[in-house]
């Protein structure tokens, strides 16, 4: 049985971590040329809207999933089906209502947010999105309940359905917008509109998702009686509010520092509102790439929760160790090289991408490049320490990090000599921090400690001589290729080239050093076919 329900959940994982890239290279096909053709004043347009939506989505959504998939699981291991019943009901009456809310709070005070914000023109945004709140909230209580049945397709059907609606949707009527000559914020609404589109169509494939359980599961007779609607309300608050306030954390900080960049761009470093929001917008496109690395590094941190909770209640601390040890150093496996790729290719990669973006662009993406291995050790190590009971520890970080974002950005950015340059420098020293915190709490509290120069000495050599390798295949391909063919279409043939010897020289790395063994990749979903075609031992 125990076996059976680990390999529901790494099947589950393996079904979300396709979702991610997949997810992500549609995502990448959608903003990639969004914001080219918004532009970096458009696109800062763009991403204020989003870190108001993103902070409502939360406080609205983020707790759901995890709530109800936790009730009506416990509920169905003890054969309550009625309670489940009424776990679903009063949890698709209680979060639609707060959906509803947030949606009126985001299409009324859509300027007054904008004005906070420091973008008075992203108010039709806003509206424009405001629906999206609600749809959200809905399809977050379809997805708790399907998760609830150790089923993460629906999850995986929706996640899809939204992002290839951004895309289609969303990127078609941007263009069209921008056809007819409508304003940069315009068109940012326009693009937004897809985002919309996608979750309200995403509601009834769910609502099919659940229809298509409920025959599947086949249940018994329901003769439990269930909790009382007060009840069972207070039971999914109890649970959903200390995720929801961990969740928000983040995204609290990251709405105070879009507002504090565009108002000290402007206050401090003194840019009229045209040139800070140009400024805020080539930031937001390096944004974009920074959040790529850690998106593959979330499922290795859902995969090991499970390991190292059921290592540590057994009591086998030599496998707790070793499992923390190969979780993190898949980490740096992965988020060492990425970073080091963004870093040393951050000007190529901006050429490719971004066009005619201001020249900002390279610089800003070099420092979140190197900001993103902190991001993805963060997420690793925040995955430890909930594994570990000490998930109290892991919320304390998050906060002292924020807040030295904060200062910095005051500092920097207001700086007039320094500007833009201090959004990512204040990024970079928030996550150096929490991840500093977050492994001395996993020293001190877990007797299993890591082995840190064990799990990174390797992989760190091994990122750096692709970085060398990088650096140099580029600058011979830029030599005697870039005349030849010219243009960005040379640029990107000498990006490709140094990106693919590069990668390939660090596979033979890390297997030649043996810096990854057959107990790291066992960790990833479908870990063991993985090992047997890379021939790992």
């Amino acid at each position: 049985m125990a076996d059976s329900r680990k390999q529901n959940y790494l099947t589950g994982a393996a079904i979300l971590a396709a979702t991610v890239a997949i997810t992500k290279v549609i995502g990448a096909i959608y903003k990639i040329p969004l914001y080219n053709l918004l532009g970096d004043e458009g696109t800062a347009h763009f991403q204020v809207t989003y870190s108001i939506y993103n902070l409502l989505l939360t406080i609205s959504t983020a707790g759901v999933p995890v709530a109800l998939s936790r009730l009506i699981s416990s509920a169905r291991a003890v054969g309550r089906y009625n309670q489940e019943k009424r776990i679903y009901s009063v949890g698709m009456l209680t979060f639609g209502a707060v959906g509803l809310i947030g949606m009126l709070i985001m299409f009324i005070f859509a300027q007054p947010l904008a004005d906070f914000m420091n973008d008075h023109q992203v108010a039709g945004a806003v509206r424009c999105l405001a629906p999206a709140v609600f749809f959200a909230c809905i399809v977050s209580v379809y997805r708790g309940y399907s998760q609830g049945h150790s089923d993460m397709t629906p999850t995986a059907i929706s996640q899809i359905m939204e992002v290839l609606c951004k895309l289609v949707f969303g990127l078609a009527i941007a263009w069209y917008l921008s056809r007819l000559g409508k304003s940069s914020a315009d068109v940012a609404a326009g693009a937004i509109v897809g985002v919309t589109i996608g979750l309200g169509l995403s509601v009834p494939i769910m609502a099919g998702c659940r229809r298509r359980i409920i025959r599947r599961e086949n249940d018994g007779p329901a003769l439990d009686t269930p909790h009382s609607r007060s009840e069972t309300f207070q039971r999914i608050i109890r649970v959903s509010i200390p995720i929801t306030l961990g969740s928000s954390i983040l995204n609290i900080i990251t709405l105070i520092d879009t507002r504090l960049v565009l108002g000290r761009l402007q206050t401090g470093a003194g840019f009229s509102y045209d040139e800070a929001t140009v400024l805020y917008g080539v930031y937001s496109k390096g944004l974009t790439l920074f959040n790529v690395p850690s998106s593959f590094i979330t499922p290795i941190a859902v995969s090991v929760v499970p390991v190292i909770a059921a290592a540590i209640a057994s009591r086998h601390r030599g496998q707790t160790k070793g499992t923390i040890e190969s979780s993190m150093k898949l980490t740096n496996l992965i988020a060492m090289p990425a970073a080091v790729g963004l870093c040393v290719l951050a000007d190529p990669i901006f050429q490719v991408l971004y066009p005619n973006s201001n020249e900002n662009g390279p610089f800003l993406l070099s420092m979140l490049g190197i900001a993103s291995f902190f991001v993805c050790t963060y997420i690793v190590t925040n995955g430890i320490l909930q594994a570990s009971g000490h998930e109290k520890l892991a919320l304390v970080a998050l906060p002292v990090g924020g807040i030295i974002k904060i200062v910095v950005n005051w500092v920097l950015v207001g700086t007039p000599s320094v500007n833009i340059a201090g959004a990512p420098i204040g990024t970079l020293a928030c996550y150096i921090a929490i991840t500093a915190m977050n492994i001395i709490f996993i020293s001190v509290k877990l007797p299993e400690k890591p082995n840190l120069l064990r799990i990174t000495v390797r992989p760190a050599i091994c990122s750096a001589i692709m970085g060398v390798l990088a650096v140099a295949v580029y600058g011979l391909a830029d030599r005697f290729l870039l005349d030849i063919i010219g243009g960005r279409i040379g640029v990107t043939v000498c990006l490709v080239l140094a990106i693919g010897l590069a990668v390939l020289v660090y596979f033979v790395l890390i297997i030649a050093l043996r810096a990854v063994t057959r107990e790291d990749v066992l960790l990833l979903p479908k870990g063991e076919k993985i090992a047997n075609m890379l021939k790992i031992r």
